[in-house]
């Protein structure tokens, strides 16, 4: 129930913020929106207000705006033939097509920001001392917990030379998989020594790409530390470029043969995923909407037909030599996208079945 519950609340509302965008900015450029529905036909029920149709319907996996004269696959096309009228999308002048398109995503990106800044501002951030006094916090599982060091012991040696500088401990841990090294480390007043074997493990490097280094399970001790609005403002934005970083990487090394399309984690693994998260916590919760919602806002302006980057190539090729292509190759070019996408989409619900399935 906490894994349905989660997905749930995620997903919808980053549906809902998505599509509210694009309602959004065509009310601001008085274009008609003839419905608002959160999820997909057959329509269970709604009202009409005005000139648009707000609606839930049965099929929860989505939701979308359907703006008057914007060609999509599913669309009657018949009044096209005629001339645009001053109250459709494909009336108006590219810039105004362009930030209706780009308003679900950026709405998507906003409400990333803006979690990333209010969780930081109102929880604070967890920081390093300016200087370590060896003290480690151990993570279960880990080499290290199972050689018998816990959270608060003080590391004194590793392989019989004293360490004074955590960065200086990493050093000689990455590189180090599979080889023993002899760690001492002190509890209240008594010394404990061990061998213990860094195990190989992957990691997100400086660079943004994965990669893999010698771990034994440790982290230099935290302390809390309360920020302010501005401070905040500083570590929210920090936090929502790596994460905007790291999803470009992520498709780089797909698209590079670098990473297996396996990777890909599709709406099983995100429930799973929703369901853990909100276990450790609804800030926890807040923060993993924010990361989906990154990849959300991103993944839609790729230039992928059925996808808002797909209408993007259209509007700019028309932009570019001033002539409207035709509502058919549209039509043609939006169904091709959207098998492949319910192609892609039953790959990655099979892989995250049998990702489960093997766990």
């Amino acid at each position: 129930m906490v894994t349905i519950l989660s997905t749930v609340f995620v997903l919808g509302v980053l549906v809902f913020v998505h599509e509210f965008g694009h309602l959004l900015a065509a009310k601001l450029f008085k274009i008609r929106v003839d419905r608002f529905s959160l999820g997909f036909p057959p329509r269970l029920f709604g009202k009409k207000i005005g000139e648009t149709d707000y609606c839930i319907s049965a099929i929860p996996i989505g939701g979308y705006a359907k703006i008057a004269g914007m060609v999509d696959e599913s669309m009657d096309t018949n009044f096209l033939e005629g001339p645009p009228q001053p109250w459709e999308f494909r009336s108006r002048p590219w810039v105004q097509k362009v930030i209706v398109v780009c308003a679900g995503s950026a709405m998507n990106l906003l409400l990333a920001f803006f979690i990333f800044w209010g969780l930081i501002w109102i929880q604070g951030i967890e920081d390093v001392p300016e200087s370590w006094n060896g003290t480690v916090e151990v993570m279960d599982g880990g080499a290290a917990y199972e050689a018998g060091m816990r959270t608060g012991d003080k590391i004194v040696k590793v392989n019989h030379e004293g360490v004074t500088d955590f960065e200086a401990l990493a050093e000689i841990v990455h590189p180090s998989v599979g080889q023993p090294l002899a760690f001492s480390w002190e509890r209240n007043d008594s010394l404990f020594q061990a061998v213990i074997i860094p195990r190989k493990s992957p990691i997100i490097n400086r660079n943004m790409e994965p990669d893999s280094v010698g771990l034994i399970g440790i982290r230099q001790q935290t302390i809390h530390v309360d920020v302010g609005f501005f401070k905040a403002l500083k570590y929210g934005s920090g936090l929502f470029v790596v994460n905007c970083r790291l999803f470009f990487t992520s498709w780089k090394r797909l698209l590079t043969g670098k990473e297996s399309i396996r990777s890909l984690a599709g709406p099983v693994k995100i429930a799973e995923m929703a369901g853990e998260t909100a276990k450790s916590g609804f800030s926890n919760l807040l923060a993993f909407m924010a990361f989906i919602g990154i990849n959300l806002g991103l993944l839609n302006l790729l230039p992928i037909p059925v996808l808002d980057g797909g209408h993007l190539v259209f509007i700019h090729l028309e932009a570019v030599t001033q002539r409207t292509v035709s509502v058919k190759t549209k039509l043609v070019v939006q169904q091709i996208g959207m098998m492949l996408i319910l192609g892609l989409m039953v790959f990655v619900v099979y892989n995250d079945i049998v990702g489960i399935i093997h766990k």
